[in-house]
C-alpha cells in the first residue's frame, strides 16, 4: 500500500495538540517542527485527516524538498519532482502560496512564478504537449523556504480547516475554531464538567466544545480540494464520512454556557450555533461579566477576552480583568483558561497562573493563562 508524507500546519506553540490527534487517528509522526507537524499514511489518511483533525489549518502531501538559494536551483529542484505522479493533462496548478524565512530567495511572486514554469516545462515533455488548457480539477502549490530549503507541498484541503461551515456569522476579531479547539484539548475539560465562555462572541469556545463533546468530526460540513482527484478514490471520502457519521454520540448531555454583553454577538453564536448542529447543547444569553456566578463546583472558564487593540481600549483593561479575577475568586474550585495578547492580565487579574504558555495568533504573541481548580473527587463505583 502506498505511503504519502503529509504535513500538517498548526499555530506555533499548539504542535503537541496536533501530534497528539494525528496518532489517535493511528498514523506514524514523522517529524514536528515550529507550526507543523509531518506524518505518513495511506491514501485514506487524506481524507480521514481532513474530516477528522481539529486542530490543522490544511492538509499537503509532500511532493518533495531541496536546497536553492539561487532561481535556477528552484526551477531544476521544481523540475525534478514528479508532478505527473498527481497532476492530469487537464490539471489546473499554480502555487497558491510562498513563504520565505531566513533565505537567499524571499520573493513570494518570483518564488511562484519560477516554480510554475518548472513544473509546466516538466509536464510538456511528460505528457507531449505545447499546451495545457488547465480546465480540470485544482492543483494548488504551497511551498516554504527555510534557510534556503525548499519543501513543497500539495494542497488537499483547499480553504483552511478552520472554515467549519458553520460559522458565517461573525463580531469583531474572532478567534479562529482550529485555535479554539486546540485550547480547548489543551485542558482537562471532559463533557460531563461545566464549560462557561463569559466573552463568547460568535460562539466559538462553546461550539467547538460541543462538537468535541458529542464528538462531531469538523470537516463534516464542508467540501475538499482532492475530493475531485482523479487518483484518489472516492470510496475513501464516503468511508471517512460514514465513519464520522458513526461516532456522533447524539443522546449525550452537556452543560456549555455561552455569554456575551453584545445583543447582535449572542445572535451571531445562536445562528451558528444552529448551523453546527449543537444548539440543543449550548445555553446562549446576554449577560455581563459581573454577574457571572454559579452554584455548582469543578468548572471551566475557558475564553477569550478583549485585549485593547486601540489605544482608547486599552485603557479600559485593567479594570476589566481585574473584573475577570474578582468574578474568578468566587468560583469555587472552578478552573480558568483565557488566551489574550495583554501582557499584564496576570497582575490585574490578582493571582499568578498555574501555567502560562505562548501562542502565536498568526503573527501576534499572545499568552494562554492556566488557573488550575481543584479535582473533583473521583467517582465510586
Amino acid at each position: 500500500m502506498e505511503q504519502f508524507e503529509l504535513i500538517a500546519p498548526c499555530h506555533f506553540g499548539l504542535e503537541a495538540v496536533l501530534k497528539r490527534e494525528i496518532l489517535d487517528l493511528g498514523y506514524e509522526i514523522k517529524k514536528v517542527e515550529d507550526g507543523k507537524v509531518t506524518f505518513a499514511g495511506p491514501a485514506e489518511a487524506i481524507a480521514r485527516a481532513n474530516i477528522f483533525l481539529r486542530t490543522t489549518e490544511r492538509i499537503l502531501i509532500k511532493v518533495g524538498s531541496f536546497r536553492a538559494a539561487t532561481f535556477d536551483e528552484l526551477f531544476e529542484g521544481t523540475k525534478a519532482l514528479p508532478w505527473e505522479r498527481y497532476i492530469p493533462e487537464d490539471g489546473k496548478f499554480w502555487v497558491a502560496k510562498a513563504t520565505s524565512v531566513k533565505s537567499s530567495l524571499f520573493s513570494p511572486s518570483d518564488i511562484q512564478s519560477i516554480m510554475k514554469k518548472a513544473m509546466v516545462d516538466r509536464l510538456k515533455k511528460k505528457y507531449n504537449r505545447n499546451w495545457f488548457e488547465e480546465d480540470g480539477a485544482e492543483f494548488p502549490i504551497r511551498v516554504t523556504l527555510m534557510k534556503d530549503e525548499v519543501t513543497v507541498g500539495l494542497d488537499t484541503s483547499g480553504a483552511s480547516l478552520h472554515k467549519r461551515g458553520y460559522r458565517l456569522a461573525t463580531v469583531k476579531a474572532p478567534i479562529t475554531e482550529t485555535l479554539a479547539a486546540a485550547l480547548i484539548l489543551l485542558t482537562p475539560w471532559k463533557r460531563d464538567r461545566i464549560l462557561i465562555d463569559p466573552f463568547c462572541g460568535s460562539g466559538t469556545f462553546p461550539i467547538e466544545a460541543a462538537m468535541i463533546g458529542a464528538r462531531i468530526a469538523p470537516g463534516m460540513n464542508r467540501s475538499f480540494t482532492a475530493e475531485n482527484w482523479h487518483w484518489l478514490s472516492k470510496k475513501s471520502w464516503y468511508e471517512a464520512a460514514d465513519e464520522a457519521q458513526d461516532q456522533i454520540i447524539r443522546d449525550c448531555q452537556m452543560d456549555i454556557q455561552g455569554y456575551d454583553i453584545s445583543e447582535d454577538a449572542i445572535k451571531a453564536a445562536i445562528k451558528n450555533a444552529e448551523r453546527a448542529e449543537v444548539r440543543h447543547l449550548i445555553h446562549f444569553q446576554k449577560r455581563p461579566l459581573k454577574e457571572l456566578s454559579h452554584r455548582k463546583k469543578y468548572g471551566f472558564l475557558i475564553t477569550n477576552p478583549p485585549y485593547g487593540e486601540r489605544l482608547s481600549e486599552k485603557k479600559e483593561l485593567p479594570a476589566l480583568y481585574r473584573e475577570i479575577g474578582e468574578v474568578y475568586q468566587k468560583l469555587d474550585s472552578w478552573s480558568m483558561f483565557l488566551i489574550t495578547a495583554y501582557e499584564e492580565a496576570q497582575k490585574y487579574i490578582g493571582q499568578k497562573a498555574t501555567k502560562n504558555r505562548k501562542i502565536y495568533n498568526g503573527m501576534m504573541k499572545t499568552y494562554f493563562y492556566q488557573y488550575m481548580g481543584a479535582k473533583p473527587p473521583k467517582r465510586h463505583e
